[in-house]
């Protein structure tokens, strides 16, 4: 076996370990039952806007830790905190725990760039295709038998809700004691690797950089100097991204798109706990499984029918007619008395998202600076928390004025996508008659 492949299984096991958590379907579930004292309403208002406030606060933080340290302990940091935040849970039951334990979820997200980061910096370029097709579907293995064991554990009712935080804290063990064999990195794009990290940089954008650098394939050691050297290429490829129109119309679309996803998805099983006519059976698991099914299936046919086979503005027009579709499913979710409906109408826009954030990834990458990747996601993602946080703070916090009940709340999540939707309808359907008008006459010969 080739050598990337190697350490391309290596880390995809490790991915697959972080993602087998049969809890997290049922999460809700768990905290608003007779094992914590905090309602629904204090769960919804007061407890999911901590993890979503301290991944806002981390992400950045974490993204230069994560190249400063050179990933390896960033990811074994990830594992550790895994097992602290599930293990929490089986102890504590006040609402001043539960908060604690979302400002370390907030970590347990965001170091999660370690994760897709690594493999970069450990295998070489013509191979990046191929390691992240690897590394993303090892994630959505996880997640899928996870919601698979779940849903057979609490159907057979060999478990009740809460024992399923023990296969989770196990699974983060031994996530932990398998990312100690990583293999150890010795460069990283900003602050242990110079040469590499010019190369895709204009002279013009660095030449500030080379004056008095001793440039070599070797990392060096951390020193002020070179810390600022780093900082100022981590600018320069910053600068060289974002001052591109088509980077900035793509990373719109995908913080925008992906502040609604993760306010729906961290909200969704409050929605379901909601309904009167709970089924017997509670099928979290069953829908976590086949929305994971559904997004990568569609994430799939995103990369072979849409991405780059379509015009910049053809590819928005259909971001914006899916955009409308997805909050449709958003109020079938909300809008309907069977729950079996709203099971469904998440589990349609669950694919859709899939479908757009890989279109969105994908118009992103033939934009940018191969070495600029992890930074404009990074902060694409950056921007997607801010806009999250945000619609916490307006819709959702006990601050927010408008009072709104679950069923309420996700009705403007749902209008929240059609109004994006249309917005980028008329954006692109102006440039196209903007252009129209611009088209040269023809002559007229006598």
């Amino acid at each position: 076996m080739e050598s990337w492949l190697k350490i391309s299984c290596v880390l995809c096991i490790f991915g697959f370990l972080r993602e087998l958590r049969p809890s997290e379907p049922y999460h809700a579930e768990i905290l608003m039952g007779e094992w914590y004292h905090v309602t629904q309403d204090e769960v919804n208002r007061l407890v999911y806007p901590v993890g979503t406030y301290s991944y806002l606060a981390l992400l950045i933080f974490v993204f230069l830790l994560t190249d400063l340290l050179r990933y390896k302990p960033v990811i074994i940091a990830n594992a550790i905190t895994g097992i602290f935040i599930w293990s929490t849970l089986l102890w504590t039951s006040t609402l001043g725990g539960l908060q604690s334990v979302e400002v370390l979820y907030g970590f347990y997200q965001a170091a999660e760039v370690a994760y897709y980061a690594y493999i970069y910096a450990k295998v070489d370029k013509q191979y990046y295709p191929r390691v992240t097709s690897h590394t993303r579907a090892a994630m959505f293995v996880g997640k899928l038998v996870a919601g698979l064991l779940a849903q057979l554990l609490i159907g057979m009712e060999w478990m009740n809700f809460r024992q399923l935080y023990y296969i989770t804290v196990s699974s983060q063990v031994v996530a932990l004691l398998w990312a100690l064999w990583l293999p150890k990195v010795e460069k990283s794009l900003y602050f242990h690797n110079k040469t590499e990290a010019i190369e895709g940089v204009s002279k013009t954008e660095v030449g500030s950089l080379e004056k008095g650098s001793n440039l070599t394939s070797e990392p060096e050691p951390i020193t002020p100097k070179g810390s600022t050297q780093a900082l100022q290429l981590l600018w320069a490829h910053f600068r060289a991204a974002y001052t591109n129109s088509l980077v900035i119309q793509w990373s719109l679309w995908y913080a925008i798109s992906l502040a609604g996803f993760l306010q729906i998805s961290t909200y969704m099983q409050v929605l379901w706990k909601s309904f009167e006519n709970e089924p017997t059976i509670v099928w979290n698991g069953a829908v976590d499984a086949a929305l994971t099914l559904l997004s990568a299936v569609f994430a799939l046919l995103a990369g072979y029918f849409h991405a780059g086979r379509l015009s910049t503005k053809l590819s928005l027009l259909s971001m914006a007619f899916l955009s409308i579709l997805q909050g449709g499913c958003v109020l079938l979710s909300c809008w309907t008395n069977n729950i079996y409906l709203s099971y469904l109408g998440y589990t349609l826009y669950g694919g859709l998202f899939a479908f757009t954030i890989t279109v969105a990834s994908s118009e992103l990458a033939s934009s940018l600076l191969e070495d600029s990747f992890a930074l404009v996601f990074g902060f694409n993602t950056f921007l997607g928390l801010l806009l999250q946080c945000i619609l916490t703070f307006v819709v959702v916090s006990e601050n927010a004025n408008l009072n709104l009940n679950v069923f309420e709340q996700f009705t403007v999540y749902a209008f929240y996508f059609v109004v994006i939707g249309l917005v980028y309808f008329l954006f692109v359907s102006l440039q196209y008659l903007w252009s129209f008008c611009k088209r040269p006459k023809p002559i007229q010969v006598n």
